[in-house]
């Protein structure tokens, strides 16, 4: 008697991953979907792929037309959602702007990021931290100061970096791969590591010029 074992798990594979895939195209969030109207703003040719992590407040969360963000997104304003005063304008991204797979971007009072700006995978962004001063109480209770963020039109920030509170990135702005950002990036630099420090910068007369190695971080 034949042993219907494979031929009936290649068939469930094959069933499974078609069903995956037919929910990864009718679970998008596109401008006409139930969640899309929840937002501040959704664009017309935005789209939020399924699956997604997490949405927290999207009342206070705009994005602009034709901005792409990418699976397993979390996007957050707030400290919860039972929060009942939030930032009208929290997080607000611009047109036609990539966000990678995984992206996690949790606004306490604002984090604006420009057009045209394109996110590696696995990019961390905040606008507050944890406070460590007290020895006396846990450091998850210490809520640190609300600190906005900005990054400018045109910038790239590469796979895995990390925004933290309080930074300024100028215009059309490199920030490499895996680095970590705190203070005022210049327009049209490229940064790296950790802390980040400054790598290159278009000069007046329009070269770019290397930054010595041992340049200080970045000033906030």
């Amino acid at each position: 008697m034949p042993d219907l074992r494979r031929p009936l798990r290649r068939l469930l594979n094959r069933s499974v991953h078609a069903a995956w895939r037919w929910a990864e195209r009718v679970g998008d969030v596109s401008p006409d979907s139930a969640l899309a109207r929840r937002f501040g703003t959704f664009g017309p040719g935005a789209c939020l792929a399924f699956p997604l992590s997490d949405v927290v407040n999207p009342s206070a969360i705009h994005v602009g037309r034709d901005t792409l963000i990418g699976k397993y997104a979390t996007l957050s304003v707030g400290y919860g959602p039972t929060q009942e005063v939030l930032p009208e304008r929290g997080l607000v991204v611009g047109e036609r702007c990539v966000l990678g797979a995984r992206i996690t971007i949790t606004a306490h009072e604002s984090i604006a990021i420009g057009d045209d700006v394109w996110f590696g995978q696995d990019v961390f962004i905040s606008d507050a931290s944890h406070g460590y001063t007290d020895p006396e109480v846990p450091v998850g209770l210490q809520f640190g100061a609300h600190q906005p963020v900005s990054i400018g039109s045109g910038s790239w920030i590469g796979h895995g970096a990390m925004i933290l509170p309080g930074t300024t990135i100028g215009r059309n702005v490199v920030v490499a791969a895996g680095s970590v950002v705190r203070g005022d990036v210049p327009d049209h630099a490229v940064v790296g590591g950790v802390p980040a420090k400054l790598i290159r910068r278009l000069d007046a007369d329009g070269s770019w010029a290397r930054v010595r190695s041992d340049a200080p971080t970045l000033t906030s």
